[in-house]
């Protein structure tokens, strides 16, 4: 069927394939690295709890097998392995159905991992990277020519990605219509990277612009994706230079990376020699698809259209969803972030003491990875790394303070558990067990220049509040 073959793709479906298995690498480590001091035996929100309990949010191996610590490790394991098999291509050299095979397997061992992982996984960029995951794997291998409709699903994909985002901006907080949401963006965004800072202190007319460029590169850019070359190409450039823009003035764990990955599905090979005329000449054209391909290929079309079709309708309804999946294997699903913009930064500050008396103790305060605290500390770039902990200390505020997990976390810290200690980037006791831990709140801005040259500071805060405590060890 020549009308499936888009023989002018070959060198998109390498970064679609390859770029989504990096993500997939990235992910697993993030999990390898953090789940198990998280939600594992014995972390804040333990597994074995909620599979007693109400059960798995969706398919996940632990429901049927049981969950451990180690059962979990060798699923991350299992993960890099395959997931840096495909990021080397390997599985691309062979028969067509072996990187669908590879990226299926990915798509349940991570499924697995997030139907379990409760409010620590319960980001948007967790379904999109399944539905990538699930999607790519049907480009096949180099066997065969990349097939038009998968690509043009992708797309689909991208465009729900930016379109849902732009329409819950659009629909959500006046400040985006009226173009004053960047004033607080770059200050209140959940994690700010090296350049927040700068980006923050740009004048007014630039966070105006910045507003209405977001609203031209989510509302109308997508309808170009599906438009023919170059345009297709020119559109996918722009959701690209959007996203690297978020990139620099952010930490968004691999949510602006897999977009990035994810648009090249229109970026055609001509177009890509003219940018880069130093990318290795294309090779011969793969030979025409097998019957039964083809028909695999139809058929995971038909699957993955028909489960966007409440996608679809979600974009256009009143009552938007963002961020929701519609079925259980997360196919299909509804994005979108930022439909409102934080006017206030209120950080949540964790100190302990050894002293016996609390009210004239001498109180240190842990540090956090990635989330502000110390305010002569410049942001860090983490993304496209996950620091899960200091994220979920983001929303804190917006809701109860009084969070089961929270409250785990201070019992963890007085407890001076290993594993938690390790998710923090500072002990202030080396280890030992403090006798009490408190929890106060102060407002956060950024340092303005002339305060930056005269202190070295990065940050300032102030209205300062205990929240919790002091809390006793037991």
């Amino acid at each position: 069927m020549e009308w499936l073959a888009a023989t002018d793709y070959g060198m998109a479906r390498e970064i679609l394939q390859r770029g989504v298995a990096l993500i997939y690498l990235i992910a697993f480590i993030s999990t390898l690295n953090q789940f198990l001091a998280l939600a594992g035996e014995h972390g804040l929100l333990p597994v074995p709890r909620l599979l007693r309990g109400r059960g798995a949010r969706g398919p996940s191996l632990f429901s049927r097998m049981g969950y451990s610590d180690r059962k979990l490790s060798t699923v991350c394991i299992a993960g890099c392995v395959m997931s840096g098999v495909l990021v080397l291509g390997l599985p691309q050299m062979g028969p067509p159905w072996l990187p669908l095979a590879g990226f299926l397997a990915l798509w349940g061992l991570y499924m697995s991992i997030v139907n379990v992982g409760q409010i620590f996984y319960g980001f948007g960029w967790e379904m999109l990277l399944l539905e990538a995951g699930f999607t790519v794997g049907l480009l096949g291998s180099r066997q065969v020519p990349p097939p038009q409709t998968i690509l043009l699903l992708i797309a689909w994909l991208v465009f729900r990605l930016e379109f849902g985002a732009g329409m819950i901006k659009w629909r959500g907080d006046q400040a985006w219509r009226n173009l004053t949401a960047m004033y607080y963006h770059h200050q209140t965004q959940p994690m700010p990277g090296p350049f927040s800072r700068l980006a923050h202190l740009a004048p007014r007319w630039w966070h105006r612009c910045e507003a209405a460029g977001n609203h031209g590169a989510q509302l109308v850019v997508p309808f170009l994706l599906f438009a023919p070359q170059p345009i297709a190409s020119i559109a996918a450039g722009i959701v690209i230079a959007t996203q690297l823009w978020l990139v620099a003035t952010g930490n968004f764990a691999w949510l602006n990376w897999i977009t990035i990955v994810l648009a090249f599905c229109r970026v055609s090979d001509p177009v890509l020699h003219r940018i880069i005329p130093w990318l290795p000449p294309e090779g011969v054209p793969p030979a025409e698809a097998p019957v039964w391909w083809t028909v695999v290929v139809l058929a995971g079309t038909v699957i993955l259209a028909v489960a966007s079709i409440p996608a679809l309708r979600n974009l256009f309804s009143p009552h938007q969803r963002m961020n929701a999946s519609f079925n259980r294997w997360q196919l299909g699903n509804a994005y979108g972030a930022f439909g409102t913009v934080t006017r206030e930064r209120i950080e949540v500050v964790i100190e302990g003491t050894e002293d016996e008396a609390p009210d004239e103790a001498s109180w240190r305060e842990y540090g956090f990875k990635g989330k502000p605290g110390d305010v002569d500390r410049r942001p860090r770039q983490f993304a496209p790394y996950h620091l899960r902990l200091d994220w979920m200390m983001w929303f804190l505020p917006f809701d109860s303070i009084h969070q089961r997990w929270f409250h785990a976390l201070l019992s963890r810290l007085l407890e001076a558990d290993a594993r938690t200690l390790a998710l923090l980037r500072h002990d202030p006791f080396s280890g030992r067990p403090p006798r009490f831990v408190r929890v106060l709140t102060y407002r956060y801005r950024f340092a303005t220049a002339a305060e930056h040259r005269s202190t070295g500071a990065v940050w300032v805060r102030d209205r300062r509040l205990l929240v919790i405590g002091p809390v006793l060890r037991q």
